[in-house]
């Protein structure tokens, strides 16, 4: 059996009862996540940018654009709560195990998958059910291949949740829509035609864009196959296919009979984000926010500190000083800087007001960022962060971390979860007892009639 083949086969048989309960809940939590991050993100300049767009595009209203309850055709229902999912860099992050894998750099699971799957599930009036089970799904297809592709891709400038996202959503979406694993191929040779995305937009619109691009390249695979589109049928394996034209090949071992064996979710795990920044710095920002308080630092106390980290980090953090929002979520130093300063850094702290305030600036000169050999050894399957804090009487405080709040060995709780979306909610003007319906629909997907009754989906509906 052909590569392909054989995920297209998982895609269209699996059942939710072949799913443990441990990962439908893990699932449960990304999604609850996956839908507070689209309210929040549907708020961003660039998701405004990109409504106006596909505003002027027009077409039939079959699914809706979350935060603001509008109809528009699933393809761009899917594209905008992808971007709007991915706008903040504030979403889940899947993890990576092999020290040749860059740690936590693999795709962010769920800002592709979900919104391709929310739209065909609504356009379709299918149950939670149904939504679960592509969902999953999806993300299994998405993080496996990730994992099996040679770390070449990430590290010469692909962005994977572009790429792998495409096809992930595709899977997704082939499963509410047909059982048929010839199809399912074929879908999957369109996704990987159109699949994209470049980490050099890194702190531009651009990146966001990436996950919803793919979130809708998932709609139109599936849609463009049920038609009788045709693409080859081993996209994925083939000398001239995917892995080999993407990163030069791929470790079979890595995907070849291992889907669902174990779950993502269950092994290596999804990380959940408590910052709006790259998974990169939050090991250094929960390192750093342990050191301020343990030791009580205050700002003026501050003669410098020495951020070090594995080269792939560096790679990524590509903004040392930034003057966007975008930007500082790829910054070490504007996180460090506004943690010395303002000992939080969340959707507020996020802004361009705050990243250009004067003592932010000046901060941030204080903090020297790079590569340190002890990081270097560990590994790349962590994100060892080294900090060293010199302060005004002399002292120096020093500290690492591998991993950050969030990730499998330090996991939010639900109910740090249910804060963090209802926070997101917040931040878009969405009222608490709207935003609590939703929770409890989430965490009970499964008993959802319809999709149709999501709550969220009524948000700022007329």
């Amino acid at each position: 059996m052909s590569l392909t083949r054989y995920v297209a086969e998982f895609a269209t048989s699996v059942t939710l009862a072949d799913i443990p309960a441990d990962v439908l809940h893990l699932g449960k939590r990304s999604i609850l996540d996956g839908l507070g991050l689209a309210l929040a993100g549907s708020r961003s300049h660039g998701s405004e940018i990109l409504r106006a767009h596909v505003h002027e595009l027009g077409g039939r209203g079959d699914a809706t654009v979350i935060g603001y309850g509008q109809k528009v055709p699933a393809r761009f229902a899917a594209f905008l709560n992808g971007v709007s999912i991915h706008a903040d860099d504030y979403d889940d992050t899947q993890l990576a195990t092999a020290p040749d894998r860059v740690y936590g750099l693999l795709t962010h699971p769920t800002a592709p998958v979900l919104p391709a799957a929310l739209a065909i599930a609504e356009r379709r009036a299918l149950s939670g059910s149904d939504l679960l089970l592509a969902y999953q799904i999806g993300v299994e297809v998405e993080c496996k291949i990730a994992e099996a592709i040679y770390p070449r891709h990430y590290q010469d400038g692909f962005h994977s949740t572009g790429t792998m996202g495409a096809l992930g959503a595709a899977m997704a979406c082939i499963r509410l829509l047909c059982g048929d694993v010839d199809v399912a191929c074929t879908t999957m040779g369109i996704a990987a035609s159109q699949s994209s995305g470049l980490r050099e937009n890194f702190g531009t619109m651009m990146k966001p864009f990436h996950a919803g691009r793919a979130a809708e390249n998932g709609v139109v695979a599936s849609d463009l196959a049920l038609r009788g589109l045709t693409a080859t049928p081993i996209v994925l394996e083939a000398g001239r296919g995917f892995f080999k034209a993407a990163a030069g090949g791929y470790e079979a071992g890595l995907i070849d009979g291992k889907l669902g064996k174990p779950w993502t979710f269950a092994d290596p795990g999804v990380s959940i984000k408590p910052h709006p920044s790259g998974s990169l710095t939050h090991p250094g920002m929960g390192l750093m926010l342990d050191l301020i308080r343990q030791h009580d630092i205050k700002p003026g106390q501050v003669v410098s500190v020495s951020v070090g980290t594995n080269q792939n980090m560096p790679n990524a953090l590509i903004h040392h000083r930034p003057t966007t929002e975008l930007q500082a979520k790829f910054s070490m130093e504007f996180c460090m800087a506004i943690l010395l300063l303002d000992r939080r850094a969340g959707l507020a702290e996020f802004t361009d007001e705050v990243v250009n305030r004067p003592d932010v600036k000046a901060m941030i000169e204080k903090i020297d960022f790079g590569v340190h050999p002890d990081a270097e050894a560990a590994g790349y399957d962590k994100m060892r962060t080294i900090i060293d804090i010199k302060l005004t009487d002399g002292r120096k405080i020093s500290g690492f971390a591998d991993f950050g709040k969030g990730s499998p060995t330090n996991p939010m709780s639900d109910d740090e979860l249910i804060e963090k979306y209802l926070g997101c909610a917040d931040w878009a003007g969405i009222p608490r007892d709207e935003a609590r319906e939703t929770v409890d629909q989430v965490l009970s997907l499964e008993r959802l009639r319809a999709v149709t009754d999501l709550a969220v989906l009524r948000h700022g509906a007329a």
